[in-house]
């Protein structure tokens, strides 16, 4: 995998979508800057009793159109430019669906799988102590992300609700529906992702029933991928893969069995209705979609020239390399960006937020068409932007993103 500072692709891009877009030098400076960057040490009494020091971040990148909004990642190799990147690309991706927040991304470096339950949860606490007072309904609303849960979710809401001393779920998005959580927030992900695809096949007149996709990453966004890309696109899952490997079967794979059996056995590739193959040769399959949901940086200019798929849906975020959008381009390949593509997880912890507020909680049905309204007028906004300005949807994405951004800026007269 190609090693690439994900914070200078990010600003790579803003700056190319600025130039065109005609942003002045001081407006595109601000663009390219985290408004606030925090870093703590977080003292964490283990199961033997030892004391483990833990280095958290939390990176609020810009708060023109409303307050902070992202994840929070626990990963044994968090760095601060992922997380300065991945907040820069939650604040186009509530731009781009046209939500009013802004972008936000904590990260914990730790190894999550090397945690019991109880010192999870005492990591959990120590965090939102540390953080607390940057946190908020009205300054940032952090979610769940890699390697982080309803459940966590949970234990952080408890302790901003000690610390405050009265009931506050919307602090925290992505929590169990019994403590304040949305229906529909599980799949809201890759359910956005699905609804972009159709709109991205309709607009190119493909046609995706019985027609084959792949799965790169089979964390929750990818196992709900290939459910949903089943039952709402007619599609046919022929290889799914995580960091384990992969398995690949030309007649279909059934999804079901496939978790089933990563639960009981830790990995993919002792399905035994499948033949085993590499992550590489899952991007080469010739089929019709094909579904990153891992990690950064998987399309690269090594592997992208291999790439035989018509539509690219990036689940993940900035599975693909800037040298590779080049060859992706180049070989008439439909790719919806990460922020689109992905934006359906921020787009009902959104509506998370709304419930929590009104103290009104909304049917499973009503949060599947909200979200299928956001994502369509999103895809069409930016499908259109492409059209008029002849460009890839990326460009396109980041040109309506970044404008409504620049706009906020401006008006509020900070540039």
């Amino acid at each position: 995998m190609e090693e690439r500072n994900p914070f200078d692709i990010a600003k790579v891009r803003i700056v190319k979508a600025a130039n065109a877009l005609g942003l002045d030098e001081a407006t595109t400076t601000l663009l390219c800057t985290p408004q606030r960057e925090i870093a703590v040490a977080l003292p964490v009494k283990m199961d033997d009793g030892s004391t483990k020091i833990f280095q958290g971040f939390r990176v609020q990148f810009n708060t023109a159109r409303g307050p902070a909004k992202g994840g929070i990642r626990w990963f044994p190799t968090e760095t601060i430019d992922t997380v300065r990147a991945l907040a820069c690309w939650m604040t186009w991706k509530c731009a781009v669906v046209d939500i009013p927040l802004g972008g936000g991304k904590g990260g914990i470096i730790c190894d999550p799988k090397n945690l019991s339950e109880g010192e999870k949860e005492r990591l959990a606490r120590a965090y939102i102590r540390a953080i607390a007072p940057f946190i908020g309904v009205t300054k940032d609303v952090p979610a769940p992300d890699v390697y982080t849960n309803g459940q966590i979710m949970a234990w952080m809401m408890d302790e901003y609700e000690k610390m405050t001393m009265e009931s506050n779920p919307g602090v925290i998005t992505g929590k169990p529906i019994e403590i304040g959580g949305s229906q529909g927030r599980a799949d809201a992900t890759a359910r956005g992702g699905i609804y972009a695809t159709r709109e991205c096949a309709k607009a190119y007149g493909i046609d995706l029933k019985g027609k084959t996709c792949a799965v790169l990453g089979f964390g929750n966004a990818g196992q709900y991928a290939a459910s949903l890309a089943e039952e709402i696109l007619g599609m046919k899952v022929v290889a799914v893969s995580d960091s384990k490997g992969g398995v690949y079967n030309p007649n279909g794979i059934d999804t079901k069995k496939l978790l089933d059996c990563k639960k009981a056995d830790g990995c993919l590739t002792k399905f035994p209705d499948a033949q085993a193959v590499t992550n590489d040769e899952v991007l080469g399959l010739d089929v019709c979609v094909l579904f990153p949901a891992a990690l950064e940086n998987m399309i690269t200019k090594e592997n992208a020239g291999n790439l035989k798929c018509q539509i690219i849906c990036e689940l993940a975020n900035g599975p693909t390399t800037p040298e590779a959008d080049e060859i992706i381009d180049a070989k008439g390949v439909h790719l919806i960006p990460d922020f689109l593509a992905n934006a359906g997880g921020v787009t009902v912890s959104y509506f998370e937020q709304c419930q929590n507020a009104q103290n009104f909680y909304w049917e499973y049905d009503e949060v599947q068409k909200r979200l299928d309204q956001k994502m369509t007028s999103a895809f069409r906004a930016v499908y259109e932007m492409s059209v008029a300005k002849k460009t890839s949807l990326r460009e396109a994405a980041c040109l309506v993103s970044i404008k409504r951004v620049a706009d906020a800026m401006k008006l509020r007269g900070w540039v």
